[in-house]
């Protein structure tokens, strides 16, 4: 589709919002822009866009804005109930996702990363290995900078974080290789159901062509299940030996990759990423860019230096004996359940934020085999009191300083304060981001 001429309704604005509408317009289509949110709330993203003068249609869902609309994008916000959206496909109005957009006009290929956990670790590391073979690498998607931001570069080969919400609305959207590195419940409020969450995921791979490459974790028997009789070809990673994947051997800190005739070893001594979950998504990593062409004598250096990312089971601090862990990334049960599993001393689990509709069940036999006491706040505190209180030894508080406040009263030398909400972040905090750093900034005031 040529956008010259055409009239775009943008549904939700915020970051992806501003990167579409500035491209649309810089290609000569009409840009039209709604928001749930009066003026007010958005004036950051609008002065963004002052000097476009784009056609404002703030705090209203009202179907008349589709009158003469050739192309909807929405956020990945926006939940495909929302009336606009229904009335679209209802009008055989074309819907794309801004990643659906970005990969119909980017000159590179694309290596796509989903998940329900691990997909920014796993796009990051990626993106290192790629950088230091010579290429000129785009990263972004999910983890922050829009994939169609990659359109307007000069770029060899793009990486993406993908999540479900963008995959809702891809029609030719298609990643030369695609990782998927584990399913587990998350977004439920918005998929209703893990069927339906996978489907979404599954998604991704359902346009490769058969050169094309799924990079699948073979011990997860969702996405095991969810990948098989697809056009593309598989390269698995996982944790006992195969014919042709990757796999671990922890006694030997040793990853393997084997590709055909050829079988590649890393030495993993001096990794600087912490846990079991860290080593899924280094297999994923390397297995992508041994598939892409990146030499051993690249990626080693790579594994050695890479420290992960902030707010993703991240330490801050050991004060008097007790260790603190920023996981505030862990925003889902899966999630918390590899964090818990990374640690083998006591641990302080701080959780709660808004529920996003999973079952805490997971946690119940961790919370009794390893968490010393359990410290809830925000909404969700009741919610996760009622579903683990049992287990081990938990009380409530109001706020996150509370919970630090708390957690340091009780701790121990040998003891490990972990911040691992299992929960959305926005009853009190703009992000997971922002709820990182009160952690960070209530221990350093300890």
């Amino acid at each position: 589709m040529k956008l010259g001429g055409k009239k775009v309704l943008i549904i939700g604005l915020k970051r992806t919002g501003v990167s579409v509408a500035r491209f649309i317009a810089q290609r000569g289509g009409h840009v039209c822009i709604t928001d749930r949110q009066p003026e007010e709330n958005l004036a950051a993203e609008l002065a963004g866009l002052a000097d476009l003068k784009p056609d404002l249609r703030l705090g209203t869902e009202d179907l008349t804005l589709l009158a003469g609309v050739d192309l909807v994008i929405p956020s990945p916000g926006v939940p495909r109930t929302a009336p606009l959206l229904t009335a679209a496909v209802q009008q055989q109005i074309p819907v794309w996702s801004e990643i659906e957009l970005a990969f119909r006009f980017l000159h590179c290929p694309v290596l796509a990363v989903t998940g329900t956990n691990g997909k920014s670790t796993t796009t990051m590391l990626l993106g290192e290995l790629l950088r230091e073979s010579g290429k000129r690498v785009f990263v972004g998607g999910n983890l922050g900078t829009p994939l169609l931001d990659a359109a307007n570069g000069e770029y060899e080969v793009a990486i993406a974080e993908v999540s479900s919400f963008q995959l809702e609305w891809v029609d030719q959207f298609r990643p030369r290789i695609g990782l998927w590195l584990n399913l587990t419940e998350d977004h439920l409020d918005r998929h209703g159901t893990l069927a339906a969450y996978g489907e979404a995921k599954r998604a991704l791979f359902l346009r490769q062509h058969s050169t094309d490459w799924m990079v699948v974790n073979r011990n997860d028997p969702d996405v095991w299940r969810l990948t098989q009789g697809l056009p593309g070809r598989v390269f698995s990673f996982g944790w006992n030996p195969v014919a042709q994947g990757a796999w671990i051997d922890p006694q030997a800190r040793t990853l393997f990759v084997k590709k055909e005739d050829q079988e590649l070893r890393f030495a993993f001594d001096r990794l600087r990423l912490h846990g079991r979950h860290n080593l899924e998504n280094v297999m994923a990593a390397v297995s992508a860019a041994t598939l892409w062409g990146v030499p051993q004598e690249v990626s080693a250096p790579v594994l050695a230096t890479f420290s992960g990312l902030p707010h993703r089971l991240e330490w801050v601090a050991t004060k008097r004996g007790v260790t603190y862990f920023d996981d505030s990334k862990g925003t889902n049960v899966g999630a918390v359940v590899q964090s818990l599993a990374s640690f083998t001393g006591p641990i302080i689990l701080l959780a709660g934020g808004v529920d996003k509709g999973g079952d805490y069940g997971p946690l119940r036999e961790l919370a009794r085999a390893k968490v010393k006491l359990l410290i809830l706040f925000g909404e969700a505190r009741e919610v996760i009191a009622a579903a683990l209180g049992e287990e081990t030894d938990t009380v409530m508080v109001n706020t996150l300083a509370e919970a630090v406040q708390q957690a340091a009263a009780v701790a121990g030398t040998g003891d490990t304060v972990l911040l691992s909400p299992a929960c959305a972040s926005f009853d009190q905090f703009r992000n997971y981001a922002h709820r990182g750093e009160v952690f960070r900034a209530c221990v350093e005031s300890l």
